[in-house]
């Protein structure tokens, strides 16, 4: 097993992956039902052929650039296991960021109200909700696909009391259920001239519908602005992951609005902006 490792490693460093021995053990581990830290336990067992060949199947698509997430089938997000398919965008660390903010702006306030939009895994609303035991989280995504893997990761993790799915654009399936304590979204920030020049394990397996954020990004951002501040409550707030060149356009927009005060940007790890909130004034 030990060498096994070792030589998929090694091919996949050869095909560009930016983590080859992780890609290797997650994918073995995968194959044979078990987890990393067990892989190095039976390292002296020899891997038998069935496994043998479905593990290289699946290197062979990871050396193509298909993301280890759809190759098993899971990715886990705010400490919580997530079915992922190439229906929905895999979701991120920097994601997390978002659920932090809105997690912040809820202490003390009591049985709140959260629209998700563009949920695709689920990822945001199902964070909130295991977080926030009296929280009902509404959430919303175009996709069939998309709200079908977000169902069953609410089934899984025993939420599907407290997070209801909704079909449609932006918040018009929920415009008739507010006004809301936090309206929170990823939406598509992605220039569409941009897509081309991802990584192909972005551009050829993630849905272009999560990224595409159409010429300049905003398209959709924008409209969700557009869309939230009557459907907040006087002190409710709307968050926003962007991208890392968006600051300032987003900042205007936003400021041009009498109705909202803004919050300071919020950066990630790596120091970039990357979640902006505003707040309905209460006067």
């Amino acid at each position: 097993m030990l060498r096994l490792l070792t030589w998929t490693q090694n091919y996949l460093r050869e095909k560009g992956s930016e983590s080859p021995r992780l890609d290797a053990e997650v994918l073995l581990a995968h194959v044979l039902q078990t987890d990393r830290v067990k892989l190095y336990t039976q390292y002296a067992e020899e891997v038998g052929a069935a496994d043998r060949s479905q593990y290289k199947d699946l290197i062979r698509k990871r050396a193509e650039g298909a993301p280890v997430a759809y190759l098993v089938g899971r990715k886990e997000f705010f400490s919580l296991p997530l079915n992922v398919s190439p229906a929905v965008l895999i979701p991120r660390p920097d994601t997390e960021f978002a659920v932090v903010e809105c997690l912040d702006v809820l202490k003390g306030k009591a049985d709140p109200i959260i629209v998700d939009v563009g949920t695709g895994s689920g990822a945001i609303a199902l964070a909130i909700a295991h977080q926030r035991i009296d929280a009902r989280v509404l959430a919303t995504d175009l996709s069939p696909e998309a709200l079908a893997v977000a169902r069953s990761n609410a089934d899984c993790h025993d939420l599907s009391d407290r997070v209801t799915y909704f079909e449609g654009d932006l918040l018009a399936p929920v415009a008739d259920l507010g006004p809301f304590d936090v309206i929170i979204s990823n939406p598509p920030y992605i220039a569409t001239d941009v897509i081309p020049s991802l990584e192909a394990g972005v551009r050829d397996f993630e849905p272009h519908l999560a990224l595409d954020g159409g010429p300049d990004g905003l398209r959709v951002a924008s409209r969700l602005i557009e869309q939230a501040v009557p459907l907040l409550k006087p002190g409710g707030d709307l968050i926003l992951e962007i991208g890392s060149d968006q600051e300032p356009p987003i900042r205007e927009r936003l400021s041009c609005l009498d109705e909202l005060e803004l919050a300071p940007t919020i950066r990630d790890g790596a120091g970039h902006p990357r979640v902006i909130r505003a707040r309905r004034r209460t006067d």
